[in-house]
């Protein structure tokens, strides 16, 4: 029998060839993503309560702070005043120097570790009640709502189509936006620059460009911010949205949703059964999301974009007030506290926890540092530097010579009076006139020749102490320097 498949000569049989499949090339869809969400305005709904009482509160008393700090007088002068030019810093009774950065440092780990201590024990309250984000925001807020009227009214006025009314209420509520923010640039650089100085100036145009460009730069940034971006800032820019979750636990007071009471949800009549019907004690309104300036609905869940603001909390115990229901459907909670049905007293003794405590014991101990530093500085510093273009020379009578500049700084605004010495050899002394004069809050710079006997002391560097002692108060300063013999 035939055999219909050709085989070598070794007797393999070979592989039939097998024709490669041919797959159609489709063309590419083009795709365009967004980074970021398209925004949608967002008009927050007024509300009032109990934290919208406080959050108000705490607006006048931070403003009142900034915009009043700058006309405080203090001993004839600007009482809290950061003056860059003659490198003096005023705060009140205090005046501090560049040789006080440090202060500078343990406030800013006072303001940080207050912060991990209020975040661990109550979430977001900066945020929500003190910062200047959300401070600002609500006064342009308050602004936008008495010129355009109330949500509904905005929303309808931005779907208008320009007109003579629409222009008018728009332009006025620029042009007061932009004089607040003007008013807060002036107020930013009158404590770099003494504001009864700064305002005069302005007016005539006779600021230098440095004023000019914090005043614009300062007031812009808050006319950018609170005006036009607002919610923006928090969702996108804010570090610590991002961040705010690794110092949160389950015992943190967050503002929750209670799903358990709540859902399911649903619309009814005020005097409907409506457990009969299943439903949860949310009416499902929206108004929570309404009144949240960052617009999100907190029945979802905790979200970073909440600042803690406490506005959805104030109109929920509205609604629930209408419907005779209990208020707290949505409230300040921990996760255990709803998980486990825990009243205010076991939610307020898990306050008091490992972390927070540690927070607690380290923030104290730092602000004492501060205090007791502040309070037992001298009120006159020494600083010596020796004069290093003559290292040592042998003068009349033999005797050796080192000079020295010593730079002598009054932190307090009254006038001292100085005596010079300086100790550590045999026979030395101070050359010259010993007694210095020194203004109030100010440096000083005097230039010293020590001389000692040639005999009291062997080849090379030895140490000798300056010493200032004033006339008024017997202040003592003893500063350590060295002595060349050739």
């Amino acid at each position: 029998m035939n055999d219909p498949v050709q085989r070598p000569a070794d007797g393999h049989t070979p592989k039939p060839k097998v024709k490669p499949k041919t797959i159609p090339i489709r063309p590419i869809e083009s795709q365009e993503e967004d980074l970021y969400e398209v925004r949608k305005k967002v008009y927050p709904r007024a509300v009032t309560g109990v934290f919208a009482t406080w959050r108000w509160i705490l607006v006048w008393v931070t403003q009142l702070v900034f915009y009043g700090g700058c006309w405080l007088e203090w001993n004839g002068r600007q009482a809290i005043l950061f003056d860059l030019t003659h490198r003096k810093f005023y705060i009140f009774g205090l005046v501090f120097s560049p040789q006080d950065v440090f202060y500078l440092a343990i406030l800013l780990i006072i303001c940080a570790y207050a912060l991990f201590l209020f975040t661990a024990i109550a979430g977001r309250l900066w945020c929500g009640f003190a910062c200047p984000q959300t401070v600002y925001t609500q006064m342009f807020l308050w602004i936008e709502q008495k010129i355009e009227g109330n949500r509904n009214q905005q929303i309808k006025l931005d779907a208008e189509p320009w007109g003579v009314s629409k222009t008018a209420k728009k332009t006025a509520k620029y042009f007061v936006w932009g004089a607040l923010a003007l008013w807060t640039g002036i107020s930013f650089v009158g404590y770099f620059t003494p504001i009864k100085e700064l305002i005069p100036a302005f007016v005539r145009g006779l600021l230098g460009g440095w004023e000019m460009f914090w005043i614009a730069f300062y007031g812009g940034f808050t006319y950018l911010m609170a005006g036009v971006m607002r919610e923006q800032v928090c969702k996108y820019m804010c570090p610590y949205a991002r961040f705010q979750g690794v110092m949160f636990d389950p015992d943190t007071l967050v503002i929750t949703y209670d799903q358990e009471r709540g859902d399911p949800r649903g619309s009814r009549r005020k005097a409907t059964d409506y457990k009969a019907q299943g439903l949860g004690d949310c009416v499902d309104c929206g108004i929570c999301v309404q009144v949240c300036p960052t617009g999100i609905d907190i029945r979802d869940g905790l979200q970073y974009e909440c600042i803690g603001c406490a506005a959805c909390i104030d109109a929920c115990d509205q609604v629930m007030d209408k419907m005779n229901y209990p208020r707290g459907l949505i409230r300040y909670s921990t996760e255990n506290a709803v998980r486990k049905h825990w009243g205010r007293k076991e939610i307020i003794a898990h306050v008091m926890r490992p972390r927070t405590l540690i927070y607690s014991a380290v923030l104290c101990c730092i602000c004492i540092a501060l205090v007791w530093g502040i309070a037992s500085r001298q009120p006159v510093r020494m600083d010596i530097i020796r004069d290093r273009s003559v290292m040592a020379r042998e003068v009349e009578d033999g005797l050796i010579e080192n000079a020295y500049t010593l730079q002598l700084m009054n932190v307090a605004e009254t006038t001292r009076t100085a005596e010079i010495s300086v100790t550590g050899m045999e026979g030395i002394r101070v050359l010259g006139d010993t007694r210095v004069a020194m203004d109030p809050a100010a440096t000083k710079s005097v230039t010293v020749q020590v001389r000692v006997p040639p005999e009291v002391a062997p080849k090379g560097a030895h140490k000798i102490y300056f010493e200032l002692r004033t006339t008024d108060n017997e202040v003592v300063l003893r500063e350590k320097s060295t002595f060349l013999m050739p």
